[in-house]
């Protein structure tokens, strides 16, 4: 019996991509990136301060591949741009601005440098720069390993702070996340030696998940080293609370059973090994950080020097 030819199939009509956004090019360097850019329209008030600052206060960078990218053959001149030298710092991730317009204004003699793929974040940003009179903060749209690994000059960063990143929860998205072993060796290059890299996080599993990552890493030490393990350990509080067992670590619904996020990952009941830093100070509490509070979550900081 011979085989009857096989039926035609409809054309298949891949969903369109905007040409020049992340989608377009894929990953980078065929790695995942560790992002999502949830929007880049502006509007209002952000627009006017887009049209009229950015200018002024946003790194103007050649790109590569994509609108977030930077030129390999482009350098950050700290010294140029703020027209003077000092010691800079750079804020991976910074939102709406809060937490680096705030340490600016409290570190006057200090340059900052903060990166986001967020355009409207950045557009916040430009514009509390602005209303405070600040001058030693610029912002640049960019992803932040090519930062790291070609805009700024080696052993030009004094800290580098990475302040509640996108935890990527499920498992099978954990390849995702910023803090990886070969970011540690982006950040490791643009750290001055004895730079500091400040780290916090409202979820446990990534904050094991750094301590690990940087246990294992030859250009980093802890400064922390064995503190606040035990009973003290923020981790041992949140497996003996089981808060983060909850939907997103909020209270359930009375008259809803809790459903197991699995965000904590295994749970050793002590933690032994501790290592967490105290609440650093220079950070101020933004409302992404009050929310965290607010659902009962604990904070992990981490701070590392580099050797």
């Amino acid at each position: 019996m011979s085989e009857s030819p096989e039926s035609p199939q409809p054309p298949h009509n891949p969903r369109p991509v905007t040409p020049g956004t992340q989608a377009s090019f894929g990953t980078y360097g065929g790695r995942p990136v560790s992002f999502v850019r949830r929007g880049t329209r502006l509007q209002g008030r952000r627009q006017a301060a887009w049209e009229e600052h950015a200018e002024r206060w946003a790194v103007d960078v050649p790109r590569h591949i994509a609108n977030t990218s930077v030129h390999p053959d482009y350098t950050f001149d700290a010294e140029t741009v703020f027209g003077r030298k000092a010691p800079l710092i750079v804020e991976i991730g910074s939102g709406l601005g809060d937490a680096i317009c705030h340490a600016a204004e409290q570190n006057p003699d200090t340059d900052f440098l903060a990166v986001e793929v967020y355009t409207p974040g950045l557009a916040n940003t430009i514009m509390k720069i602005n209303s405070r009179g600040l001058r030693n903060v610029r912002v640049v749209e960019a992803n932040a390993p090519e930062v790291l690994a070609t805009m700024l000059p080696a052993g030009s960063v004094t800290e580098l702070w990475v302040f509640f990143p996108d935890p990527w929860h499920k498992s099978r998205h954990h390849k995702r996340r910023l803090i990886q072993p070969a970011f540690a060796g982006l950040a490791a290059r643009a750290l001055k030696k004895g730079g500091l890299w400040r780290i916090a996080t409202d979820w446990s599993n990534y904050a094991v998940h750094v301590r690990d990552v940087l246990a294992n890493s030859e250009d980093f030490e802890n400064l922390h080293t064995g503190e606040r393990h035990g009973p003290e350990s923020p981790l041992t509080q949140v497996w003996q609370s089981g808060v983060e067992s909850l939907v997103g670590g909020a209270p359930v619904r009375e008259g809803r059973a809790p459903v197991s996020t699995e965000h904590t990952g295994p749970n050793e009941g002590v933690d032994e090994t501790g290592g967490w830093a105290p609440r650093f100070e220079g950070r101020i509490r933004t409302s992404f950080e009050a929310k965290a509070h607010d659902a009962g979550r604990l904070i992990f900081d981490l701070c590392y020097r580099r050797l």
